[in-house]
């Protein structure tokens, strides 16, 4: 193993931008639609829309942090550098939350489609054998990871594609409810709620998550201050223009489309489409994005505990080690695929809400940390610089921190416990590191994580 860990420069632009929307997983749009078309009174287009907005402006502040800090980290170093180190390991630790959970999520459901086509298989065998491949494909290489990744999106974008053009192909030929393709109907119209499209903008926000992820693959990444700022814009980009199709075509063609059940909706409207057909090419799709998720949420947390550990958060010598043939964490890629067979124990609502508090926060923190940096460090202020450094990323924290406060109690209080833990255990480790070397006051927390 490689004493000298460094990451090597491998991933060109489109790699990233599939990293990315692997990590995202378009076909997210369909796992969520019932429930929110239900949030947003039908008005999804609309509610797409919306949270792009939100989005966006976070999108912004990361573009602008991951060229002033263009290494592994993320939010961790961002918050770290520009805000405080307390508050960066405080970020970085309610961030972990997110990481080591979506592999989890991704494990999970996946096990979950393939004992729903093959009962006769538990849900556990597939965990298993889901983790054992993962693994595998991760320690051979990011750039393996990233062709597997690249192979999903273009599946996943191809069935929104077909159906996209299956629902137009109604509304042009008068199969469907409506034969007029340009409307405004599903942006404007009499029923329109704005509290109902906002409701639903909030819950649809996590579709977006895909973005941030890939600023831990910055140090991998050529070019990487030019490279990662192109990538998440494209991403968030390729994204909503999907989504808002997808929103669009369906409310026009079915204005009047209802289910009982909102776990299945998607699955419904999409056999009202192209029948049985179809619905077979959605599991199948549906199966493979799952999947090519968990590859790139392994790569992700992979290397944010490398980028812990390389600033002595997590042990050092355990996460920092680097395999001298593949190049990449090899123990991080085993350890998180330890950690993944705890799907095997968890339900899927509540992995979702650890990676929802972990994360808003981050969002929240990367906005506050463009301030820091550019507005107030750097005393970049004029009027343009107002905008970009000050006025945008107040916005970005605005909108997501009332996101915030849209998640229930009981994410709330499991995410301030696991910060207060995390409090906790930075005390005591300043405390070890303070007896350990001689060199620190043990009240001198600063300086043992900076």
């Amino acid at each position: 193993m490689n004493e000298n860990p460094t990451l090597v420069k491998s991933l060109t632009l489109h790699q990233v931008v599939f990293m990315g929307l692997a990590w995202m997983t378009p076909m997210i749009y369909f796992t969520v639609y019932g429930v929110a078309f239900e949030a947003a009174g039908g008005m999804l287009a609309a509610a797409y829309v919306t949270a792009f907005i939100a989005i966006f402006f976070t999108a912004y502040s990361y573009s602008q942090m991951v060229k002033a800090y263009p290494i592994s980290g993320s939010a961790y170093i961002y918050t770290k550098k520009a805000v405080h180190p307390i508050a960066g390991y405080l970020v970085g630790w309610a961030l972990l939350l997110d990481y080591i959970f979506s592999p989890i999520i991704a494990i999970l459901t996946f096990g979950i489609f393939m004992n729903t086509e093959f009962p006769s298989i538990p849900v556990y065998v597939w965990i298993i054998v889901m983790n054992i491949v993962l693994a595998i494909v991760n320690i051979v290489g990011i750039k393996s990871a990233a062709r597997v990744s690249g192979l999903s999106v273009l599946f996943q974008i191809a069935f929104i594609i077909l159906f996209c053009i299956l629902v137009a192909k109604d509304i042009i030929t008068g199969q469907a409810d409506s034969n007029t393709i340009f409307s405004l109907a599903p942006f404007f119209n009499d029923q329109l709620s704005i509290g109902g499209v906002l409701s639903g903008a909030a819950l649809i926000c996590f579709c977006f998550l895909g973005f941030d992820a890939v600023t831990t693959m910055a140090e991998e990444t050529i070019k990487a201050k030019k490279t990662i700022p192109k990538a998440i814009y494209l991403i968030v980009i390729i994204a909503v223009v999907m989504y808002v199709a997808i929103s669009y075509l369906s409310q026009i063609a079915f204005p009047d489309f209802t289910f009982t059940n909102p776990d299945n909706a998607a699955y419904s409207l999409v056999q009202l489409v192209g029948g049985n057909l179809l619905s077979s090419i959605f599991i199948m799709v549906l199966i493979v994005a799952t999947f090519t998720q968990g590859v790139s949420s392994v790569t992700s947390v992979s290397r944010f505990l490398f980028a812990l550990g390389r600033e002595s958060i997590l042990p050092k010598k355990l996460f920092t080690t680097i395999h001298p043939k593949y190049k990449t964490p090899v123990s991080n890629i085993i350890f998180v695929s330890v950690i993944s067979l705890s799907a095997v124990f968890i339900n899927l609502d509540s992995a979702v809400l650890f990676v929802s508090f972990g994360a808003l926060t981050a969002f929240t923190f990367v906005n506050l940390s463009v301030i820091f940096h550019y507005y107030i460090k750097q005393k970049r202020r004029s009027p343009k610089e107002t905008f970009m450094y000050l006025v945008f990323p107040l916005v970005g924290a605005a909108f997501i921190g009332w996101l915030l406060t849209l998640l229930d109690k009981t994410t709330l209080m499991i995410g301030l416990i696991w910060v207060a833990i995390g409090f906790v255990y930075l005390i005591i480790k300043s405390k070890w590191e303070a007896a350990r070397t001689r060199k620190y006051p043990i009240s001198n927390v600063n300086q043992i994580i900076d």
